[in-house]
């Protein structure tokens, strides 16, 4: 379950405003591929054009080659998941029916809820150790629950190519951890996430995507994009870059800031 995803020369704009621009990118296939930069600097507005949520105002996604922007959205949802930052549905749903829902692209008026779905459901809540939860509300979850159980939705549409916004924004480290554990995974689907940490993504991710005031400056492997001369253009932050002692990925060690007092 391998797709190759690319931008070629990707302009997206809200009004007149244009947010990403000329973004030509490759998303290998098969790989966790993490998208980094400041806040604001369009990040999330780049993962929302790969989803199809934002037309391009100039150039193309491309998904194994052709242009998805006419391809029928029944044919796109089976092939390409979204899961958003802030994911919404009532609080009264249980676990089961939420995740179901990603089995919706699957179906047809004449073939509703079948054993491949099912199976589908219960491997993806096995896969993010939720599958005890099945009977629960989601009112009755914890936040790192909540999180988990959306990337069970994601997961049982079965795309060939995940596109995650901030998937671990407002949970603890344990739980952060938890979630990209599950990402890593879920390899060799192709894997596209925004996150903040730059460290965390060093660590998960086997390419690196970053951005700058809505271009794309810099791409490659953590070993080629992490360095004290890029972390200060784009982060505007002065750092160190050793080796984590953990895992041998780039680690950022930010310089000291002077602290004014009154």
């Amino acid at each position: 379950m391998t797709a190759h995803l690319t931008t070629d020369a990707l302009t997206l704009t809200y009004g007149d405003n244009a947010i990403v621009t000329d973004a030509t990118v490759d998303f290998p296939a098969g790989r966790f591929t993490v998208i980094v930069g400041r806040n604001g600097c369009g990040k999330s507005t780049l993962l929302r054009g790969l989803a199809r949520l934002l037309p391009p105002s100039a150039g193309a996604v491309l998904l194994d080659g052709a242009d998805l922007a006419p391809q029928p959205a029944r044919t796109v949802a089976r092939r390409l998941g979204m899961l958003p930052q802030q994911p919404v549905a009532p609080d009264s749903i249980t676990v089961g029916e939420l995740v179901g829902r990603g089995r919706h692209p699957h179906q047809r008026w004449f073939r509703q809820w079948s054993a491949a779905d099912e199976t589908a459901v219960r491997a993806a809540l096995t896969a993010t150790d939720t599958l005890d939860l099945i009977d629960h509300t989601l009112d009755q979850l914890s936040g790192g629950q909540k999180q988990r159980v959306w990337l069970a939705l994601a997961i049982a549409q079965e795309p060939e190519v995940m596109l995650l916004d901030e998937p671990t924004t407002f949970l603890d480290l344990a739980h952060q951890l938890d979630i990209l554990d599950v990402l890593r995974n879920l390899l060799p689907r192709t894997i596209i996430a925004v996150l903040h940490d730059l460290n965390l993504a060093a660590r998960y991710a086997d390419h690196l995507i970053a951005m700058k005031d809505g271009r794309v400056v810099a791409q490659g492997a953590p070993a080629d994009i992490v360095r004290p001369d890029l972390v200060a253009d784009v982060f505007g932050v002065t750092c160190a870059v050793i080796e984590d002692p953990m895992t041998g990925t780039p680690l950022v060690v930010p310089a000291g800031r002077e602290v004014r007092t009154a």
